[in-house]
């Protein structure tokens, strides 16, 4: 399968782009597209063999649930039933925005392979030009995970997905980078009181701002069917092994040291104030007062140490405030949580 790649510039029409894409989702295929998360792998939601290419291209096990994205928030009653105030609430508070709610579906209308063991579907309207414009003149819901092979970082740049699903996919549409740069937050809305199944950009305290309390997910049981995508399987993982390091200058540079005396070559992922010369490759990703800048980058620096030689991977740790806790979970996955220890 030939891939194209197609760049779409809010500073010209686009119309021809636009209408390539839409006309093959309409005819059941699939199209990677940017979002300002990450970059998703569309194909229409209510189309089961769309859906089926979707998990074929990835790789991905046909038991991880997908997202369903709309372009207008009028759009949420077709697909699910017992909206509460609640999810009211946050839908005027977030939307378009990197949340994504949890329901209960209106039966045979999505994809039964969209949400495999559940009768719920988690939906969400990103806030990026190039998908609300896909999606608006689609008209038709698309359910889009990550657009790169299942369990590898999620992308970022168009490039990322180039990689990745190059002769697996027809189109690319490049945006440009993406904003957040981590997937949307989840949150159970059938619960009492909700439940964040997976953490984002849209933060606890944000939420709790709007609803009150809400809760974290519990971990998954082995017979469970997970109700959000990141809650079962290995994510965001590099070639090289992982591990999370403390955010100490003298404990990076004593890693990296012992390391390099095993023979082995090291790369370091971390915040600009503790960049060391020592490491053999050292991704800077943002201050370490801005998590948000540096969960933006976080992805791009993975696929960076992809590039290298390097034998083992440090990744310095962050706090659990605001992002952080989205942060450190993409992290923990990423290392499988693995930490590094002298």
């Amino acid at each position: 399968m030939k891939t194209i790649v197609t760049t779409v510039d809010n500073s010209m029409d686009n119309e021809r782009e636009y209408q390539q894409a839409v006309d093959m989702l309409a005819a059941g295929e699939v199209v990677a597209f940017p979002t300002e998360t990450v970059y998703g792998l569309g194909g229409v939601a209510t189309d089961e063999k769309a859906v089926e290419k979707i998990f074929k291209a990835k790789g991905r096990p046909s038991d991880n649930p997908l997202i369903v994205h709309i372009g207008t928030q009028e759009e949420v009653a077709q697909y699910a039933k017992n909206i509460s105030l609640e999810a009211e609430q946050l839908m005027d508070a977030f939307w378009p925005g990197p949340l994504t709610l949890v329901f209960e579906q209106l039966p045979q209308v999505v994809a039964p392979n969209v949400t495999p063991g559940v009768t719920t579907v988690g939906i969400r309207m990103p806030d990026h030009p190039v998908a609300l414009r896909l999606l608006r003149t689609l008209k038709l819901p698309l359910a889009a995970p990550s657009a790169n092979r299942s369990g590898k970082p999620s992308p970022t740049e168009a490039k990322h997905v180039e990689k990745d699903l190059k002769g697996r996919i027809p189109l690319i549409l490049d945006g440009g980078q993406t904003g957040v740069g981590l997937e949307s937050t989840v949150i159970d809305m059938t619960s009492t009181p909700p439940v964040i199944l997976r953490p984002g950009g849209i933060t606890r305290e944000m939420i709790e701002s709007v609803i009150g309390l809400v809760e974290t997910s519990h971990e998954l049981k082995k017979e469970e069917a997970p109700r959000s995508p990141g809650m079962k399987y290995a994510h965001y993982a590099p070639e090289a092994p992982l591990f999370i390091i403390e955010a100490n200058e003298e404990k990076i540079r004593e890693a990296v040291t012992a390391i390099q005396e095993e023979g082995q070559k090291v790369a370091v992922i971390g915040p600009n104030n503790l960049m060391t010369t020592a490491a053999d490759w050292y991704f800077a990703i943002g201050s370490n007062k801005n998590v948000e800048e540096m969960a933006a980058n976080l992805y791009k620096a993975l696929r960076q140490c992809d590039a290298t030689e390097a034998d083992l991977i440090l990744a310095v740790e962050t706090d659990l405030e605001g992002v952080g806790e989205a942060f450190m979970n993409r992290l923990v996955k990423a290392a499988d949580g693995r930490r590094y220890h002298a």
